[in-house]
Protein backbone atom coordinates (compact mmCIF):
# COMPACT_ATOMS: atom_id res chain seq x y z
CA UNK A 1 0.00 0.00 0.00
CA UNK A 2 1.61 3.44 -1.28
CA UNK A 3 1.06 6.57 0.76
CA UNK A 4 -0.38 9.74 -0.63
CA UNK A 5 0.98 13.18 -0.06
CA UNK A 6 -1.67 15.52 0.92
CA UNK A 7 -1.53 19.09 -0.03
CA UNK A 8 -3.53 21.97 0.96
CA UNK A 9 -3.22 25.14 -1.12
CA UNK A 10 -4.48 28.21 0.43
CA UNK A 11 -7.82 26.53 2.20
CA UNK A 12 -10.05 28.51 3.84
CA UNK A 13 -13.54 27.93 5.47
CA UNK A 14 -16.00 29.87 7.51
CA UNK A 15 -18.97 29.13 9.42
CA UNK A 16 -21.15 32.19 9.45
CA UNK A 17 -18.62 35.50 10.49
CA UNK A 18 -16.19 32.35 12.05
CA UNK A 19 -13.57 32.48 10.24
CA UNK A 20 -12.46 28.10 11.04
CA UNK A 21 -9.57 28.15 8.68
CA UNK A 22 -7.39 30.71 7.21
CA UNK A 23 -5.59 30.40 3.95
CA UNK A 24 -3.51 27.26 4.72
CA UNK A 25 -0.91 26.09 2.58
CA UNK A 26 0.03 22.09 4.43
CA UNK A 27 2.20 19.45 3.20
CA UNK A 28 1.53 16.02 4.66
CA UNK A 29 4.28 13.35 3.07
CA UNK A 30 3.25 10.23 1.68
CA UNK A 31 3.88 7.46 3.58
CA UNK A 32 4.39 9.54 6.97
CA UNK A 33 2.40 10.42 10.10
CA UNK A 34 1.20 14.18 10.23
CA UNK A 35 0.02 15.69 13.05
CA UNK A 36 -2.26 19.09 13.42
CA UNK A 37 -1.95 20.41 16.92
CA UNK A 38 -3.22 23.21 18.67
CA UNK A 39 -6.01 24.06 21.52
CA UNK A 40 -9.75 23.59 20.85
CA UNK A 41 -10.97 25.72 18.55
CA UNK A 42 -7.80 26.31 16.40
CA UNK A 43 -9.29 24.60 13.12
CA UNK A 44 -7.54 21.25 13.11
CA UNK A 45 -10.63 18.89 12.94
CA UNK A 46 -11.84 21.97 10.20
CA UNK A 47 -9.10 20.82 8.13
CA UNK A 48 -8.94 17.47 8.29
CA UNK A 49 -12.60 17.35 7.57
CA UNK A 50 -11.50 18.98 4.12
CA UNK A 51 -9.23 16.33 3.82
CA UNK A 52 -11.27 13.64 4.50
CA UNK A 53 -13.99 15.73 1.74
CA UNK A 54 -16.34 16.09 4.44
CA UNK A 55 -16.34 19.50 3.95
CA UNK A 56 -15.85 22.10 1.19
CA UNK A 57 -13.53 24.70 1.31
CA UNK A 58 -14.39 28.11 0.92
CA UNK A 59 -11.78 28.88 -1.55
CA UNK A 60 -8.16 26.94 -2.19
CA UNK A 61 -7.61 23.03 -3.41
CA UNK A 62 -7.00 19.79 -1.95
CA UNK A 63 -4.42 17.63 -3.69
CA UNK A 64 -3.59 13.53 -3.39
CA UNK A 65 -0.42 13.21 -5.09
CA UNK A 66 -0.52 16.12 -7.11
CA UNK A 67 -4.35 15.08 -8.64
CA UNK A 68 -7.18 18.15 -7.24
CA UNK A 69 -9.39 16.01 -5.30
CA UNK A 70 -11.40 19.23 -3.80
CA UNK A 71 -14.72 18.47 -6.07
CA UNK A 72 -14.51 14.29 -4.96
CA UNK A 73 -16.67 12.92 -1.93
CA UNK A 74 -15.26 10.76 0.47
CA UNK A 75 -16.07 7.69 -0.76
CA UNK A 76 -14.06 8.50 -4.16
CA UNK A 77 -10.84 9.74 -2.01
CA UNK A 78 -9.96 6.23 -0.82
CA UNK A 79 -10.00 7.44 2.85
CA UNK A 80 -10.47 5.47 5.94
CA UNK A 81 -11.60 8.09 9.20
CA UNK A 82 -11.72 6.69 13.02
CA UNK A 83 -13.78 9.64 14.78
CA UNK A 84 -13.88 10.25 18.27
CA UNK A 85 -16.46 8.82 19.21
CA UNK A 86 -15.47 5.45 17.18
CA UNK A 87 -19.20 4.94 15.95
CA UNK A 88 -19.16 1.50 16.06
CA UNK A 89 -22.85 -0.42 15.39
CA UNK A 90 -23.52 -1.54 18.80
CA UNK A 91 -25.96 -3.91 17.81
CA UNK A 92 -23.56 -5.60 15.37
CA UNK A 93 -21.37 -8.68 16.38
CA UNK A 94 -16.86 -7.33 16.06
CA UNK A 95 -16.60 -9.20 12.84
CA UNK A 96 -20.01 -7.67 11.27
CA UNK A 97 -19.15 -4.28 12.25
CA UNK A 98 -15.43 -4.37 10.24
CA UNK A 99 -17.35 -5.90 7.10
CA UNK A 100 -19.72 -3.21 6.61
CA UNK A 101 -17.69 -1.90 4.64
CA UNK A 102 -16.48 -4.61 2.63
CA UNK A 103 -20.41 -5.59 2.24
CA UNK A 104 -21.08 -1.95 1.23
CA UNK A 105 -18.86 -2.65 -1.55
CA UNK A 106 -19.96 -6.36 -2.24
CA UNK A 107 -17.11 -8.08 -1.73
CA UNK A 108 -17.49 -11.58 -2.11
CA UNK A 109 -18.16 -13.19 1.66
CA UNK A 110 -15.28 -15.70 1.33
CA UNK A 111 -12.71 -12.23 0.60
CA UNK A 112 -14.31 -10.76 3.13
CA UNK A 113 -13.95 -13.41 6.31
CA UNK A 114 -10.12 -13.73 5.23
CA UNK A 115 -9.82 -9.97 5.33
CA UNK A 116 -11.58 -9.26 8.59
CA UNK A 117 -9.52 -12.11 9.96
CA UNK A 118 -5.93 -10.44 8.91
CA UNK A 119 -7.32 -7.24 10.08
CA UNK A 120 -8.19 -8.48 13.43
CA UNK A 121 -4.61 -10.09 13.61
CA UNK A 122 -3.05 -6.64 12.40
CA UNK A 123 -4.68 -5.01 15.46
CA UNK A 124 -3.88 -7.64 18.04
CA UNK A 125 -7.18 -9.13 18.17
CA UNK A 126 -7.47 -12.94 17.88
CA UNK A 127 -10.43 -13.27 15.36
CA UNK A 128 -11.77 -16.93 17.12
CA UNK A 129 -12.09 -14.96 20.64
CA UNK A 130 -13.04 -11.37 19.14
CA UNK A 131 -14.86 -12.22 15.95
CA UNK A 132 -18.01 -12.95 17.68
CA UNK A 133 -18.48 -10.44 20.60
CA UNK A 134 -20.91 -7.73 20.77
CA UNK A 135 -19.40 -3.94 20.92
CA UNK A 136 -20.75 -3.61 24.97
CA UNK A 137 -18.35 -6.53 25.75
CA UNK A 138 -15.32 -5.01 25.05
CA UNK A 139 -13.13 -2.88 26.65
CA UNK A 140 -12.08 0.55 25.38
CA UNK A 141 -8.63 -0.46 24.18
CA UNK A 142 -10.20 -2.90 22.50
CA UNK A 143 -13.26 -0.90 20.70
CA UNK A 144 -10.47 1.58 19.70
CA UNK A 145 -8.83 -1.39 17.52
CA UNK A 146 -12.07 -2.49 16.10
CA UNK A 147 -12.57 0.96 14.99
CA UNK A 148 -9.10 0.77 12.95
CA UNK A 149 -9.80 -2.64 11.63
CA UNK A 150 -13.41 -1.37 10.08
CA UNK A 151 -11.28 1.23 8.45
CA UNK A 152 -7.96 -0.43 7.88
CA UNK A 153 -9.85 -3.69 6.07
CA UNK A 154 -10.83 -1.45 2.98
CA UNK A 155 -7.38 -0.39 2.50
CA UNK A 156 -7.63 3.05 2.16
CA UNK A 157 -5.05 5.42 0.53
CA UNK A 158 -5.13 7.77 3.75
CA UNK A 159 -5.94 7.63 7.34
CA UNK A 160 -7.54 10.40 9.07
CA UNK A 161 -7.86 10.28 12.61
CA UNK A 162 -9.51 12.88 15.03
CA UNK A 163 -8.37 12.15 18.72
CA UNK A 164 -9.37 8.93 18.62
CA UNK A 165 -7.35 8.02 22.11
CA UNK A 166 -8.88 10.63 24.25
CA UNK A 167 -11.23 9.13 26.06
CA UNK A 168 -8.74 6.04 26.79
CA UNK A 169 -6.61 6.01 30.44
CA UNK A 170 -2.60 6.94 29.60
CA UNK A 171 -1.75 3.47 29.36
CA UNK A 172 -3.94 2.14 27.14
CA UNK A 173 -3.38 5.73 24.87
CA UNK A 174 0.33 4.98 25.09
CA UNK A 175 0.05 1.26 23.94
CA UNK A 176 -2.20 1.94 20.70
CA UNK A 177 -0.52 5.32 19.64
CA UNK A 178 2.80 2.64 20.11
CA UNK A 179 0.69 0.24 17.70
CA UNK A 180 -0.48 3.03 15.36
CA UNK A 181 3.26 3.89 14.55
CA UNK A 182 3.69 0.10 13.75
CA UNK A 183 0.87 -0.43 11.93
CA UNK A 184 1.83 2.90 9.74
CA UNK A 185 5.42 1.63 9.16
CA UNK A 186 4.18 -1.91 8.31
CA UNK A 187 1.58 -0.96 5.43
CA UNK A 188 3.44 2.49 4.44
CA UNK A 189 -0.12 4.34 4.52
CA UNK A 190 -0.79 8.54 5.30
CA UNK A 191 -1.90 9.46 8.54
CA UNK A 192 -3.23 12.40 9.49
CA UNK A 193 -3.54 12.96 13.19
CA UNK A 194 -5.17 15.59 15.19
CA UNK A 195 -5.02 15.67 18.64
CA UNK A 196 -4.70 18.67 21.54
CA UNK A 197 -2.01 16.52 23.58
CA UNK A 198 1.42 18.06 22.98
CA UNK A 199 2.80 14.94 24.79
CA UNK A 200 0.69 12.35 22.37
CA UNK A 201 1.72 14.63 19.45
CA UNK A 202 5.23 14.13 20.47
CA UNK A 203 4.98 10.10 20.51
CA UNK A 204 3.48 9.70 17.31
CA UNK A 205 4.07 12.29 14.98
CA UNK A 206 7.19 12.18 11.86
CA UNK A 207 5.52 16.03 11.44
CA UNK A 208 4.01 18.10 13.27
CA UNK A 209 1.40 21.31 12.10
CA UNK A 210 0.98 23.35 15.33
CA UNK A 211 -2.19 25.82 14.92
CA UNK A 212 -3.99 28.62 16.34
CA UNK A 213 -7.02 30.77 15.68
CA UNK A 214 -7.31 28.93 11.97
CA UNK A 215 -3.50 29.48 10.88
CA UNK A 216 -0.70 27.37 10.85
CA UNK A 217 2.15 28.83 13.08
CA UNK A 218 4.85 26.63 12.68
CA UNK A 219 5.61 22.88 11.04
CA UNK A 220 8.48 20.81 11.29
CA UNK A 221 9.93 17.39 13.16
CA UNK A 222 8.53 17.17 16.52
CA UNK A 223 12.36 17.88 17.56
CA UNK A 224 12.63 21.01 15.59
CA UNK A 225 9.65 22.65 16.80
CA UNK A 226 10.35 21.83 20.35
CA UNK A 227 13.81 23.17 19.91
CA UNK A 228 13.11 26.04 18.15
CA UNK A 229 9.79 27.74 18.58
CA UNK A 230 8.59 30.25 16.02
CA UNK A 231 6.88 32.46 18.96
CA UNK A 232 6.12 32.64 22.62
CA UNK A 233 2.38 30.66 21.60
CA UNK A 234 4.24 27.69 20.52
CA UNK A 235 7.42 27.77 22.70
CA UNK A 236 4.46 27.57 25.99
CA UNK A 237 2.14 25.41 24.22
CA UNK A 238 4.68 23.00 22.65
CA UNK A 239 6.23 21.62 25.93
CA UNK A 240 6.83 24.35 29.11
CA UNK A 241 9.04 27.31 28.48
CA UNK A 242 10.46 29.64 31.05
CA UNK A 243 9.49 33.59 29.71
CA UNK A 244 12.90 35.35 30.71
CA UNK A 245 12.21 39.19 31.37
CA UNK A 246 14.46 41.79 30.33
CA UNK A 247 15.73 42.33 34.33
CA UNK A 248 17.44 38.25 33.52
CA UNK A 249 20.93 38.45 32.21
CA UNK A 250 21.70 37.86 28.84
CA UNK A 251 17.84 38.96 27.84
CA UNK A 252 17.84 42.30 25.76
CA UNK A 253 14.74 44.83 26.82
CA UNK A 254 13.70 44.27 23.45
CA UNK A 255 13.33 40.45 23.24
CA UNK A 256 11.15 37.59 23.60
CA UNK A 257 13.37 35.07 25.12
CA UNK A 258 13.13 31.34 26.67
CA UNK A 259 14.29 28.57 28.06
CA UNK A 260 13.29 25.12 28.83
CA UNK A 261 12.63 23.88 32.13
CA UNK A 262 15.04 20.88 31.58
CA UNK A 263 18.12 23.85 30.29
CA UNK A 264 17.70 25.14 33.62
CA UNK A 265 20.58 24.06 36.04
CA UNK A 266 20.03 23.73 39.87
CA UNK A 267 22.96 23.90 41.95
CA UNK A 268 25.01 24.10 39.28
CA UNK A 269 28.65 21.98 39.07
CA UNK A 270 29.94 22.92 35.53
CA UNK A 271 30.38 26.97 34.75
CA UNK A 272 27.41 28.38 33.48
CA UNK A 273 27.24 32.02 31.70
CA UNK A 274 24.76 33.25 34.42
CA UNK A 275 23.36 32.14 37.81
CA UNK A 276 20.94 33.77 40.16
CA UNK A 277 20.30 32.94 44.01
CA UNK A 278 16.76 32.03 44.41
CA UNK A 279 14.30 30.66 47.36
CA UNK A 280 12.09 26.92 45.83
CA UNK A 281 8.43 27.70 45.91
CA UNK A 282 7.22 24.17 44.85
CA UNK A 283 8.67 20.96 44.43
CA UNK A 284 6.13 18.52 42.10
CA UNK A 285 6.99 14.85 41.77
CA UNK A 286 6.90 13.70 37.95
CA UNK A 287 8.78 9.92 38.34
CA UNK A 288 12.49 9.88 37.39
CA UNK A 289 12.84 13.82 37.37
CA UNK A 290 11.33 16.84 40.24
CA UNK A 291 10.05 19.68 38.66
CA UNK A 292 11.30 22.52 41.04
CA UNK A 293 9.82 26.34 40.93
CA UNK A 294 12.56 28.63 41.80
CA UNK A 295 11.52 32.29 42.87
CA UNK A 296 14.37 34.69 41.60
CA UNK A 297 13.84 38.72 41.19
CA UNK A 298 10.53 38.20 41.60
CA UNK A 299 10.00 35.81 38.75
CA UNK A 300 9.45 32.03 39.31
CA UNK A 301 11.91 29.85 37.05
CA UNK A 302 10.47 26.40 36.40
CA UNK A 303 13.31 23.51 36.92
CA UNK A 304 13.45 20.15 35.71
CA UNK A 305 15.65 18.09 38.17
CA UNK A 306 16.75 14.71 37.60
CA UNK A 307 16.36 12.62 40.90
CA UNK A 308 19.55 10.63 40.05
CA UNK A 309 21.26 14.13 41.41
CA UNK A 310 20.55 12.70 44.41
CA UNK A 311 19.43 15.34 47.60
CA UNK A 312 16.16 16.59 48.35
CA UNK A 313 14.79 20.07 47.75
CA UNK A 314 12.73 21.55 50.08
CA UNK A 315 10.25 24.60 49.37
CA UNK A 316 11.81 27.72 51.27
CA UNK A 317 15.10 26.03 50.56
CA UNK A 318 17.72 28.67 49.32
CA UNK A 319 19.37 27.50 46.06
CA UNK A 320 21.48 28.72 42.91
CA UNK A 321 20.16 28.64 39.68
CA UNK A 322 21.89 29.09 36.32
CA UNK A 323 22.06 28.87 31.94
CA UNK A 324 23.99 28.93 29.36
CA UNK A 325 23.07 31.96 26.75
CA UNK A 326 23.35 29.04 23.98
CA UNK A 327 20.36 27.25 25.44
CA UNK A 328 17.54 30.64 25.26
CA UNK A 329 16.01 31.29 22.91
CA UNK A 330 15.57 34.71 21.65
CA UNK A 331 11.91 35.12 19.81
CA UNK A 332 11.47 38.48 19.28
CA UNK A 333 8.29 40.42 18.91
CA UNK A 334 5.11 37.94 18.10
Amino acid sequence: MKGVAISLRKVSKKYGRVEAVKDIDLEAPGGSITTLLGPSGCGKTTTLRIIAGLEKPDAGSVLFDGVDVTGLPPEKRGIGMVFQDLALFPHMTVFDNIAFGLRVRRVPENEIRSRVNNVLELVNLDPSEYGRRRISELSGGQQQRVALARVLVIEPRVLLLDEPFSHLDYKIRQKLIGEVRRLQRRLGITIVYVTHDQEEAMSISDKIVIMNNGRIIQEGRPDEVYENPANLFVATFFGEANLLEPGLAGVDASDIAVIRPERVKLEPKDPVDVIYNGVVEDVVFQGPYLRVDVRINGETIKVIYPKINGGRIRVGERVRVGWNLSDVKVLGSE
